[in-house]
């Protein structure tokens, strides 16, 4: 072995010991490279002029539009987790399924469908359901164990649920990655991939993936069983409009607008950050009219968003129709300035912000790290390396994805998603997307891979944020022996797109061809 490929192996020996020793993790993905490459420069093992690209990198990152909709989800997910909008949801949806085991563990399942798509950061979403939904699961009847499982699971769905920051997150990386890859490869002219292509792609593996887990559920839970006191009222259709229809309706105009080609990824959560905020003040504010107002400009929003997709134009400004859209957009102006001044005069804006900004600076922080490691191991020949190791595979193309799957289930148990994603699509996915595979069958596979992981005892982490707020007559072992089903679920649907493609590219051929 040369001396830089034995620096390969240090590389990564010292950058799992750097994640595992408990120090920030940005800092280990940044400082473990950046140290060895001055070192092995010593030894003119590494060309320090390498390093003098960083600073581009990082320029590039930054300016990236596509990376402007992280924020702007996050914000739309905070919104509606701190008005309460979910716990809400939830209440509504026991009562309408009864109160028995199998009626309150579907509606757990069908909330976290409902709620996956406005959240995508596991850690807030397993806690927010441990917080509102495992008490009244468990005082229904359903074991304990089972409940754990369910709650594990359903916090991971919003991986792999469109719209979601890992989505995001991926399509940037994988386009990027994909581009580079084929170009190499000898074709200049590669079909582009974007966020939408990944939305499209996830959304039919996201809902068998939740059919899935509902047939377990029948299968494992009887109903009427046990009822509990007080659920199994009667709840009436307004209630239901009430409580799901702006949900609902945000998710339909956030997809709908990026799969509809109308919209960017970044204008999309742009949208959803406002109608989450309209929704959130809707859910605080003490005054009709006020109500009337944010309730008008949402709806006047998404009536705008569904007449565009439908394929209407920009009318004259003299038509009717000119100026009914004239008139709505002063509507939605009003209403986001009233919504605005109820969310500061509430208190939320500010929590909201605080909570977004968190989130966002681990999300840029590790991207930005993970430039610096990428360059690292560039400048010791990483990518000859491991075009060279996946050649040696057998099974071609397929053996180096099934390679790939493998790693990325295993580093799921001491790395964050985000951590994953621009550590090993950077690195070890230009020698799987050379070839003819696809880029979204590829990406798709990856997200429910890192599900998957994430559940996995004994070091899943979907199992540390439940464990770090579940009641103490739950048992670290109650946990583990509940999420087994749910993992064997989720190998069963990614074995059902490993093996079916077209669960995965059907509908963004259909769609964008």
């Amino acid at each position: 072995m040369s001396g830089q490929e034995w620096m390969l192996i240090v590389l990564f020996v010292a950058l799992f010991g750097g994640i595992l020793s408990g120090i920030p993790a940005m800092l280990a993905i940044a400082g473990v490279p950046f140290v060895l490459a001055v070192i092995a420069g010593q030894f003119d093992l590494f060309n320090l002029a390498f390093l003098s690209n960083y600073p581009s990198r990082v320029q590039g990152v930054m300016s990236n539009t596509l990376l402007m909709a992280v924020p702007l989800f996050v914000l739309m997910g905070v919104f509606l987790e701190r008005a309460n909008l979910a716990e809400n949801m939830l209440r509504v949806l026991a009562r309408l399924l009864g109160g028995s085991p199998l009626g309150m563990a579907l509606s757990v399942l069908a909330f976290s469908t409902i709620i996956a798509a406005s959240t995508g950061i596991i850690g807030a979403t397993i806690v927010m359901l441990v917080m509102i939904a495992l008490t009244p699961m468990l005082e229904s009847g359903v074991p304990k164990r089972q409940a754990a499982g369910l709650i594990c699971a359903s916090g991971t769905l919003g991986q792999i649920i469109p719209p979601s920051i890992l989505l995001v997150l991926l399509g940037d990386q994988i386009g990027n990655t994909y581009l580079e890859a084929q170009q190499r490869a000898g074709n200049f002219a590669p079909q582009p991939v974007s966020v939408a292509d990944l939305f499209a792609g996830s959304m039919l593996p996201g809902l068998l993936l939740v059919g899935l887990y509902a047939l377990w559920l029948l299968i494992t839970l009887r109903p009427g069983r046990t009822k509990r006191v007080g659920v199994n009222e009667r709840v009436s259709g307004s209630e239901i409009l009430y409580t799901f229809l702006p949900p609902v309706l945000l998710i339909l105009a956030v997809l709908g607008s990026i799969l509809g080609g109308i919209a960017t990824a970044t204008e999309a959560a742009g949208l959803g950050a406002v109608g989450a905020g309209l929704m959130a003040a809707f859910a605080i504010s003490k005054h009709s009219w006020e109500r009337a107002l944010i309730a008008i400009a949402g709806l006047s929003a998404f009536a705008l968003v569904a007449l565009k997709v439908a394929g209407f134009g920009r009318a004259d400004l003299n038509t009717l129709a000119g100026m009914a859209g004239v008139f709505a957009a002063l509507l939605i102006a009003l209403g986001v300035v009233v919504a605005l001044w109820r969310l500061m005069a509430g208190r939320l804006v500010h929590g909201a912000m605080v909570e977004t900004i968190k989130i966002s600076g681990m999300v840029f922080g590790i991207v930005i790290a993970a430039s610096m490691l990428s360059l690292v191991f560039r400048g010791f020949g990483g990518e000859r390396a491991v075009e060279h190791l996946m050649r040696e595979f057998p099974g071609g193309e397929m053996g180096a994805l099934l390679a790939v799957m493998v790693i990325v289930f295993f580093l799921g148990f001491i790395l964050e998603a985000v951590e994953i994603i621009y550590i090993v699509v950077p690195l070890l996915g230009p020698a799987v997307l050379a070839g003819d595979i696809s880029p979204v069958w590829f990406a798709v596979m990856m997200a429910m891979n890192l599900q998957t992981s994430f559940l996995t005892p004994p070091f899943g982490f979907a199992l540390f944020y439940f464990r770090s707020v579940a009641p103490p007559g739950i048992t670290t072992i109650d946990i583990y022996r509940g999420v087994v089903p749910f993992v064997l679920i989720q190998i069963l649907a990614l074995a059902l797109v490993f093996f079916f493609p077209q669960i995965a590219t059907w509908l963004p051929t259909l769609m964008f061809n």
